[in-house]
């Protein structure tokens, strides 16, 4: 290698190393948060746990759901940074702690937590099981089947179909913007968590979907509470639907694996739910076992 060869590889590498040393620096004070508008009022906060939505109005701040403490705390700095506006309304698409241990953070700048009437149920029995009652901030609203309310030039409405994820989920509906924020009624292409300790069904979680689908129109966009690899925590009714054939899947699989004679730990085996070849994220075990027991529930 001759010398002028030697200087100009040398440069280069160093020239890479230096870029590599600022990028890495870089990224040390990046947010670990997102934050993406859906409308110009109304965005979506994706750190840790569940979507968080929020709409921002000349007369308050409106906030759906909350994830864990610290990513509540990152929420609020950034919304305070977009408006001066207090916090008017907290609402909970349902009582999981990835959407409700943040809720103490708002703890003295909300007026009012809102949530399903068995969301508050389902919280309360959880946080006295894991004895973490003092890290709770409860809804002081609830509701039973449907809940109207304006906030500046917005309509929020709640809507609750039947057990599904949960017996307590609620349909959230910026009706203005026609957004919807589903919470965990929908998984977009991820394995569901199914809390039957709360209430769930797969069966009725198709009816609600569909019930939500006829609800709402083909021009509504949903926010969802999770996500697989590769796609988003927003979409459209199409989504919903297919989430719903998804879950329609799961239950014909497991019950023609059960008239097979297969055993429950035989079933557990499979890697793919026939029907639902997008849904290729780990935790296929949650849906299987909660196919399995409702199906052979006496």
């Amino acid at each position: 290698m001759n010398r002028r060869t030697f200087i100009q590889n040398s440069a280069f590498t160093f020239g890479a190393l230096t870029l590599a040393k600022q990028y890495n620096l870089t990224s040390l004070f990046e947010d670990p948060w997102k934050i993406k508008m859906l409308s110009e009022e109304i965005g979506i906060f994706t750190e840790k746990g569940g979507t968080i939505a929020f709409m921002l109005t000349k007369k308050g701040i409106v906030v759906v759901d909350a994830e864990f403490p610290e990513q509540s705390k990152h929420l609020i700095d950034e919304l305070k940074k977009r408006s001066d506006k207090p916090f008017e309304l907290l609402i909970n698409t349902h009582h999981h702690g990835d959407h409700t241990a943040g809720n103490i953070s708002f703890k003295g700048l909300v007026p009012h937590v809102l949530a399903h009437a068995n969301s508050l149920t389902n919280q309360k029995n959880v946080a006295v099981a894991n004895k973490s009652e003092d890290k709770q901030l409860y809804p002081d609203q609830t509701y039973t089947d449907t809940w109207s309310q304006k906030v500046a030039k917005e309509k929020i409405s709640l809507y609750y179909y039947g057990a599904a994820h949960t017996n307590g989920d609620s349909f959230v509906h910026f009706e203005k913007d026609n957004i919807v924020h589903a919470g965990d009624l929908v998984f977009n292409r991820r394995h569901p968590y199914v809390d039957r300790s709360a209430g769930a069904s797969i069966k009725s979680w198709i009816e609600v979907l569909d019930k939500g689908i006829k609800k709402f129109d083909s021009n509504t966009k949903f926010v969802f509470g999770h996500s697989g690899p590769g796609y988003e925590v927003d979409g459209t009714a199409d989504d919903l639907k297919k989430f719903g054939d998804y879950l329609g899947s799961v239950l014909k699989f497991v019950d023609g694996e059960i008239k097979a004679g297969k055993t429950k730990e035989e079933i557990l085996k499979a890697k793919i739910i026939p029907g639902g070849e997008e849904w290729k994220t780990d935790g296929i075990e949650r849906p299987l076992t909660a196919a399995y027991e409702e199906l052979t529930a006496k």
